[in-house]
């Protein structure tokens, strides 16, 4: 029995079926944490024996590989003898004690003697041992005391050999890791909490989903006796895409007057995130309400579907259609805010709907339906909850992309697309040092076309690379003029979309660039998306390869994705660049400043350079400098420019700071 499920009001059998689900989350991922932990073990051993060789270390290595196995003995026993479905709580203390055992074995390096150097405990085995508890926390988000058990010795034992190490750096350092380990133990109960209080939410649900499903069969029963199964979702009880493309087709293949035809596309808001968090029995129940909610704003004549997943459609007949059609959207995406109760829990979904009439905005079944799909588009685009209805506002934006894709191709060959610079700065003096190179275009008949549409008109034509080619030739170009301008070691970001992370071209495009053009790479920073991370053996290889020909890398918009620390740390990555929500309000928000105040100091700790993005107001720049951090971007110290404008820039930049700000640290 944990923690966690004691505070919760819950009966026996659910506090059995949630232990169970730990135990199985727990045991999902600990054979290759136990083949990761081998790996650092041993790793870990090399360069501490390269640092000075002993028989402790040769023991102590011995011992985590010892443990290890037993570790890795113990989980398949529990899953032959299937402990966790059926005695789910000696199944976690089995797994807890290991855990503890390995974790007692990673807190003896940093008493073996070898590893103390002049300045104190060796710092690759404070980023081991960081790496190693961070990536424990990470991975037990399902059961805490495992990961607890395995991280808190290694915790206690840095930071006691800190704090006799009595150095200045170490003292900080110790503060850095208490810093650390109060988060992570923190982190690790709440995510515990979080997958129990899902758990329990899923089992309700299923439960209510089942008791509605009952309460309905009379209503099922006789929607099937009206038509075969074939043509009917077994859950709601609706028709489904077969009926509707059935039905659809057969009344425009017929004569339909105008004006007596019409139909209407609605898209459920927040669906997806009630699935993940409270399981697919809460999803179905929703399913159903709102198809009962949906079919209660209809006449007979009308055909009400479910296209699939949270997808309906209604086919409006008769005199007044698009009156009506309007009706029953405004009316749906009203009733679909209201509360739905998963077993006395209230939950709101919203909806969004889009509304295409026949013939107006379609003569064939294919063009209505894609009027209607494009008019949904819209609403949701334009803030969700709403109806939208099909117009030509809506067709000129798709003939707006297609003109986009036909045109990039040949804007990118005349160099029409503009690179902009945004200066990086010290907080603490205003020295520059580096640039973010921004794309710009402004079509001769569209105007200005926005980054991420520029973006994805080049994925959909297969021209990306040339894209980043064009934006990294003018980062070079920049960098050849810098030195002088005083800025020898400015760097230049360009920044690389996750889709390229495929192959080796984008390295042999930027290392090609580079030599072209008689720059250092580690001048040039590459600027990717946590996403990108995510495909370790595709962007794992490229980073790699970008790493050994010397270009700098830097993860854009930290924060805001899924990467896991330790995982960016063994990429290299040289940088992070905090995205700017963290930045918003952190003159009043302490919790943003304990935030950035955490990265700041791991950042130091493990040698990787933290940028704060968006920085607009000198209020702002002055917290983040208290806070520690070193560099920044934004408004307050300058708006994108092109390369022409940058020495005006400088001497501006360097009378407002009253000092020459030229020059890298």
């Amino acid at each position: 029995m944990t923690d966690a499920t004691r505070m919760m009001p819950v009966d026996e059998p659910t506090r059995r079926q949630i232990m169970s689900a730990q135990a199985l989350s727990v045991l999902d991922s600990i054979v290759l944490s136990l083949s990761a932990n081998s790996f650092l073990a041993a790793t870990t051993a090399t360069v501490l024996w390269l640092d000075g060789p002993s028989l402790e270390i040769l023991l102590w290595l011995a011992a985590v590989l010892a443990i290890n196995l037993a570790r890795y003995v113990a989980v398949r026993i529990v899953k032959r003898l299937n402990c966790a479905v059926e005695r789910p709580q000696r199944a976690l203390k089995v797994l807890s004690l290991g855990a503890l055992g390995g974790g007692i074995a990673w807190s003896l390096p940093p008493f073996i003697g070898a590893v103390h150097g002049a300045n104190g405990l060796n710092p690759y085995l404070i980023f081991i041992i960081g790496g190693i508890c961070a990536g424990s926390l990470m991975q037990s988000t399902a059961y805490s005391r495992t990961a607890l058990c395995f991280a808190g010795p290694p915790l206690v034992s840095a930071f006691i050999s800190l704090l006799i190490s009595g150095t200045t750096e170490a003292l900080v350092i110790a503060a850095d890791a208490l810093l650390l380990a109060v988060m992570m133990v923190r982190a690790s109960q709440l995510s515990e909490a979080g997958f129990i209080r899902s758990q329990i939410d899923r089992l309700k649900a299923v439960a209510l989903a089942s008791s509605l499903s009952d309460a309905n069969a009379e209503i099922r029963q006789s929607y099937h006796q009206l038509s075969s199964l074939a043509n009917r979702d077994p859950l709601t009880g609706l028709g489904n895409r077969a009926l509707f493309n059935q039905r659809l087709r057969g009344l425009l293949d017929s004569t339909v007057p105008p004006g007596t035809l019409a139909l209407l596309v609605v898209d459920l808001d927040r669906f997806k995130a009630i699935n993940d968090t409270m399981g697919h029995g809460a999803g179905d129940a929703v399913l159903v309400e709102i198809a009962d909610r949906l079919a209660g704003l209809t006449y007979p004549t009308d055909t009400v579907v479910r296209l699939g997943g949270d997808e309906f459609a209604v086919i409006i007949e008769g005199e007044g259609a698009e009156m009506r059609g309007r009706e029953i959207g405004e009316d749906i995406v009203r009733l679909a805010g209201d509360p739905i109760n998963i077993h006395d829990r209230p939950v709101t979904v919203g909806a969004s709907a889009g509304l295409a009439l026949h013939p107006q905005h379609g003569e064939t079944a294919d063009d209505l339906f894609a009027s209607a799909d494009i008019a949904l588009y819209a609403a949701k685009e334009g803030g969700r909850r709403r109806l939208g209805l099909f117009n030509p506002v809506l067709k000129a934006r798709i003939e707006r992309q297609r003109l986009i894709e036909a045109t990039l191709a040949e804007a990118i060959e005349a160099r029409q697309l503009l690179v902009v610079f945004q200066p990086q700065v010290e907080l603490a003096n205003g020295r520059v040092t580096g640039f973010e190179a921004l794309l710009r275009w402004a079509h001769p008949e569209l105007g200005p076309v926005s980054p991420p549409d520029i973006v994805r008109a080049a994925h959909a034509l297969h021209i990306s690379p040339a894209l980043t080619g064009y934006v990294a030739t003018r980062a070079a170009e920049l960098l050849r003029i810098l030195p002088r301008l005083g800025l020898p070691e400015a760097a230049v970001a360009v920044n690389v979309s996750p889709r390229e992370f495929s192959g080796d071209t984008l390295s042999r495009l930027l290392i090609a660039i580079a030599s072209e053009h008689e720059i250092s790479p580690s001048l040039m920073e590459i600027e990717i998306t946590e996403e990108a991370t995510l495909d370790t053996q595709a962007a794992g290889a490229e980073l790699a390869r970008l790493e050994a020909a010397g270009f700098r890398l830097a993860v854009d918009d930290f924060g805001m994705g899924h990467s896991s620390l330790a995982y960016l740390v063994s990429l290299h990555i040289d940088r992070l660049k905090i995205d700017r929500s963290f930045v918003k309000g952190i003159t009043t928000s302490r919790e943003n400043q304990a935030l950035i105040a955490a990265l700041i100091g791991i950042g130091r700790a493990l040698s990787i350079d933290i940028v704060v993005e968006g920085v607009e107001e000198e209020e702002e720049a002055e917290v983040l400098r208290m806070l520690g951090c070193r560099h920044a971007q934004g408004y307050y110290f300058a708006r994108p420019m092109p390369a022409a404008e940058i020495p005006r820039w400088l001497d501006e930049h360097a009378m407002r700071f009253g000092r020459s700000t030229a020059g890298a640290p």
